[in-house]
Order: structure tokens, then C-alpha cells, then sequence
């Protein structure tokens, strides 16, 4: 099974080729460009590197969202463009569930923050159980826009029904770093470096998962997720809602 996997939803541009167990190559960079710029040629970068046949390829995974709404419809033109041309599925991962990935077999509890901007941020809670093959991802919180006082009153409350300490990991992160040492009671941590950040092939992994359940979708069913409506979408309902009462 091969997977080639990528992520835009945030900051960072990540692209990993992923066989089976092992992670043949990922390309991260968190710069001053755009994901437009830097996705293609990172992939491309990357196949010529371990002499790739696109054509041994098994499916595309991508996180579907939340994240940055720019990025994530870079991604989702990306994957659906070399879905069809490869003839093969797209594997959609939810992009907190990738963060989460990241602290694969932890016995914290996890709690991915993105900045959502407006003083939200986009978030959820999660975990990992033991199984006869390892460790199996699974939500306590699913992901959702809010506050970030909200998610760490959540964080308190779940932390001390588990009696587990709690992880944050994410951009959301050193944006509302010092709310959180403010306002978190009992023990937490952050993320260090190497995990906070969104990874493919912590994506690829949970795809290898997603592809076996049957969770595949072709190219022309995949569409992010946004969770929320873009500004654009907002200003133009708020400007329909004032024209509606001028009348």
C-alpha cells in the first residue's frame, strides 16, 4: 500500500510518501510563501529524490479541514487534480486528527489549537487506546470553532474525569500561549517542536486506517471542510440581512 499524502490547511506546506509502514520521504516548510508556490514543487522535489512511479501509487490523502481557508482549497485542487489523473481515491483526514497523530500512543490527553482568527480557534480533543495493533485514535471532543477559553475549560473538565494531563499542540499555540497559562488549572504541556506542527506523514498514517475501514472517496466527491462560512461568505449575508431590513 502507497500513499502519498500532503497538507496545506495551516502554516506549514507538508508532502510525505508513505508504503506500508514505512515513511519513504516527507518534504515540511514553514516560510514566507504560499502554499501555491511551494506544494507541487515540494511533490515533485520528492519523487524525482526517491525515483517515484506515480503509477504504483495507491491513493491520495489530504486533510480535509479545518485550517486556512486558501490552503485548504490548494490542497483539495492539488489532490483531486492527481487523483484523476492517476485513476486512484482520495483519503480524507481531518486536519485536528492529524495533529493528534503526531503524539501517536500517548497517554495525554490532546488538544490540537489552530487560530481561527476572531478569537476562536479551531480545536477538539483526543486520545489513544490501546488495541491488539497498537494505539487507536479517538475523539472525546470532535473539532469545532471556539473560543479559546471554551476549549480549556473543556480540556479542564475532561482532564480531571480521565485524570490524564493535557497536550496542546498547534499554531493556535503561541497566539494564546499566555490565556492558556492563565487560565489552565491542573497539569498540561506543550508540544514540543518536532510534533506541533501539522506532518503528512501523520496524516498518511491514519490514512493507511481510513483506507482499510473502506473511508475513500473518488475525486469528485472530496471537498474540504470548513467548518465555518469564509469572510467573504459572512460580509455577503451580513449585506443581504441589512438590505433586507431597509425595506
Amino acid at each position: 500500500m502507497k500513499i502519498i499524502a500532503l497538507d496545506s490547511s495551516g502554516l506549514v506546506a507538508s508532502v510525505a510518501i508513505v508504503e506500508d509502514d514505512n515513511l519513504i520521504a516527507e518534504y515540511n516548510v514553514q516560510y514566507k510563501k504560499t502554499h501555491s508556490q511551494t506544494i507541487l514543487p515540494m511533490l515533485d522535489e520528492l519523487k524525482k529524490m526517491v525515483e517515484l512511479d506515480l503509477g504504483t501509487v495507491d491513493a491520495v490523502a489530504i486533510s480535509k479541514g479545518p485550517g486556512s481557508f486558501t490552503g485548504l482549497r490548494i490542497g483539495s485542487a492539488t489532490v483531486k487534480g492527481l487523483a484523476q489523473a492517476l485513476d486512484i481515491p482520495v483519503i480524507e483526514v481531518g486536519t485536528l486528527e492529524g495533529l493528534a497523530c503526531n503524539l501517536y500512543g500517548s497517554s495525554s490527553l490532546i488538544c490540537p489549537l489552530m487560530d481561527a482568527r476572531r478569537g476562536q480557534v479551531y480545536t477538539g480533543l483526543y486520545g489513544f487506546e490501546k488495541n491488539d495493533t497498537g494505539f487507536k485514535l479517538v475523539t472525546h471532543l470532535s473539532e469545532r470553532a471556539v473560543s479559546i477559553e471554551e476549549i480549556i475549560d473543556e480540556a479542564v473538565i475532561k482532564g480531571r474525569e480521565t485524570g490524564q494531563d493535557v497536550i496542546f499542540l498547534g499554531d493556535g499555540v503561541p497566539v494564546f500561549k499566555n490565556v492558556i497559562k492563565e487560565k489552565m488549572s491542573g497539569p498540561y504541556s506543550f508540544a514540543p517542536a518536532h510534533m506541533n506542527r501539522q506532518r503528512a506523514a501523520a496524516f498518511a498514517h491514519l490514512a493507511m486506517d481510513y483506507y482499510k475501514e473502506g473511508k475513500a472517496v473518488s475525486c469528485f466527491d472530496h471537498a474540504p471542510e470548513y467548518l465555518r462560512l469564509s469572510q467573504a461568505e459572512r460580509e455577503r449575508n451580513e449585506g443581504k440581512r441589512n438590505k433586507g431590513s431597509a425595506y
